[in-house]
């Protein structure tokens, strides 16, 4: 392990045979890895994304598992293609690599919280031209994925795309930097402008008037899940995306997996009945691949030990295949 390039960084816990790749290959046979004793200087202008799990629960409010998410979504990878046929495009042609794991601490969250702003920073530094995708951990891990993006690019004008259930808005003098305060963490430190945010999927009993509140008098944008149905979930997703595109030079996609309703996202540490259907958050994250200022995204609060047969993990894959889908084709078109 002393020997990978990448000191905040360590490997997969295990790592899947790409010797004999066929010529269909399913996308464990696809997603590259870097080498333990590679070189720091490994050649990335061919990459196009890269992957970064953040193993870090210890700080969500309900318990969970979510830690467990990155590996978990690795196995799954056997199950998929790299061709998807809704969209009649194969991502083969994507070169995308899976750079492991941002280090935790056993018992300190700041601590974890430094290492993932940390990795970050150092990926925007010395790769930017890489779209990162992290595979979390619980939402609090968002809050520090931005500061890190802002450290490297201080100029920028970062917004947000949220699909959630939660606002994610509760008081950090209460909750710390816990998974129910990304956005406010962010808001709060002036990392981002509150009306730079759009979360979408919001419903339910599900958010305290008081963070209601908050959002109105902050300038959140948010649009209730309802809503989005009456107009039609694409649609504001992209309304939501030319908005945010017109105010910032980079949009941020988090996709916090309990915005899908229960009976989809049973491995969901805080599911809820009433959310999205799979297929709605497939088509949500496609449109925002396709979105030219959409340079970063994450996927959280998924608990592999809470799940059923593995339906959540996989719908998960499906997130992240669906996004890559969209990127695929947007550079495509350049």
């Amino acid at each position: 392990m002393s020997g990978y390039p990448y000191p905040l960084l360590k490997p997969p816990s295990f790592a899947w045979d790409r010797s004999a790749a066929p010529a269909e290959p399913k996308v464990n046979e696809w997603i590259q890895t870097l080498e333990v004793n590679s070189s720091v200087s490994t050649d990335w202008s061919g990459y196009d994304a890269a992957i970064l799990g953040v193993p870090l629960s210890r700080s969500s409010i309900s318990a969970s598992a979510a830690s467990e998410n990155p590996d978990a979504m690795r196995r799954a990878w056997k199950y998929f293609t790299t061709y998807n046929l809704d969209h009649d495009v194969d991502l083969r042609d994507l070169r995308v690599v899976d750079l492991g794991d941002v280090r935790q601490h056993v018992t300190d969250i700041a601590q974890c919280h430094r290492n993932i702003r940390e990795a970050m920073l150092q990926m925007r530094t010395h790769h930017p031209q890489v779209l990162p995708l992290a595979m979390g951990g619980d939402h609090s891990i968002t809050a520090m994925l931005i500061k890190g993006y802002k450290d490297a690019h201080p100029t920028e004008r970062v917004g947000i795309l949220q699909l959630d259930t939660h606002f994610d808005l509760r008081d950090l003098a209460d909750n710390g930097p816990s998974n129910g305060t990304p956005i406010r963490n962010l808001i709060e430190s002036e990392t981002i402008r509150a009306t730079d945010v759009h979360n979408i999927g919001l419903h339910g009993f599900f958010n305290a008037r008081s963070l209601k509140t908050y959002a109105d008098e902050t300038g959140v944008n948010y649009t209730t899940l309802r809503n989005a149905r009456k107009k039609g979930v694409a649609q504001t997703v992209q309304e939501a995306l030319e908005q945010l595109g017109q105010q910032v030079d980079t949009i941020y996609l988090t996709v916090d997996m309990d915005v899908l309703d229960s009976s989809y996202g049973p491995g969901v540490p805080a599911s809820t009945p009433g959310g999205m259907q799979s297929d709605e958050l497939f088509e949500a994250v496609h449109i925002a691949g396709l979105f030219p200022k959409v340079k970063a995204m994450d996927l959280v609060c998924l608990d592999p030990f809470k799940d059923r047969g593995e339906a959540t993990v996989k719908t998960a894959v499906h997130v992240m295949l669906s996004f890559l889908t969209g990127y695929s084709q947007r550079i495509q078109e350049k």
